[in-house]
């Protein structure tokens, strides 16, 4: 796999880094662009890729300088669809996810990697809109529910995960036109209620060969919550609250990369 060709990364709604920590922990990937409007996160991606640009706007994407990307990844704000905000969906103005791909569709890369809250799959106007969207521009889709407990942290943190290629034969299904999706087990994402074999097998195999044998996980973030005078805390807590898991992105990237082979 050390032989696999380099794979650049456009990285959107960027956080700390999550996205690209995980991908280059999985192989070949280059982030060539970030795009954050948090100071705090930017000076977080400034200090680990001090070379990378980072745009503070997904409206301010230079197509140009990345035109030829092969992988756009991202997590639209989760508060639309969050179980514990108002649940406004598409009427809520952090909706971006039409920001998303209309960067997506200008660029066209070969992979897309959408991450989300595991309500996003329940909405019609979150999964299926994603879907059809992706659709729409020739790209075949696949749809996970991952836990943080399946690569070994303490916790539940269920995340949906769409990943999605280029179909380079070019057809599309009727969703492309607007017709219904077809509920196939392509696009049947893992339940996050069902204890069954198909959750321990996702469990399991995404809990082996992570990077540099790392095993251990902090039960809590080592950042006061209530000290005072603790430089960010806040915004550090903000930060990890609203970060996308590496090391299921690490196992999607090695995914990618036999896929490529």
């Amino acid at each position: 796999m050390n032989d696999a060709p380099e794979i650049t990364v456009l990285d959107l709604f960027s956080g700390i880094g999550g996205f690209s920590l995980g991908l280059e922990a999985a192989g070949p990937f280059r982030t060539i662009g970030f795009c954050e409007r948090d100071k705090f996160c930017q000076a977080v991606l400034k200090k680990h890729w001090p070379d990378v640009p980072i745009a503070s706007d997904i409206n301010s994407i230079d197509a140009n300088r990345h035109r030829g990307v092969d992988l756009i990844c991202g997590g639209p704000p989760c508060q639309p669809w969050s179980q514990s905000g108002k649940k406004l969906g598409t009427k809520d103005d952090r909706d971006l996810w039409p920001e998303m791909v209309a960067v997506i569709k200008d660029l066209r890369p070969q992979w897309v990697i959408v991450e989300n809250v595991s309500r996003f799959v329940d909405d019609r106007m979150g999964l299926q809109r994603c879907l059809a969207d992706l659709d729409s521009i020739g790209m075949q889709a696949a749809t996970f529910v991952v836990p943080a407990f399946s690569v070994g942290a303490p916790h539940r943190r269920y995340r949906c995960f769409i990943v999605s290629h280029a179909d380079l034969n070019g057809q599309q299904t009727e969703r492309a036109a607007g017709g219904p999706i077809r509920q196939n087990k392509r696009h049947n994402p893992l339940r996050s209620g069902a204890n069954t074999d198909r959750q321990r097998d996702v469990k399991s195999g995404l809990g082996r060969n992570l990077s540099n044998g790392v095993s251990g996980w902090m039960d809590e973030p080592d950042i006061p919550r209530v000290q005072p005078r603790v430089e960010f805390r806040v915004e550090r807590l903000r930060a990890i609250g609203n970060a996308v898991i590496p090391q299921i992105v690490e196992q999607i990237g090695r995914a990618i990369l036999k896929a490529e082979q």
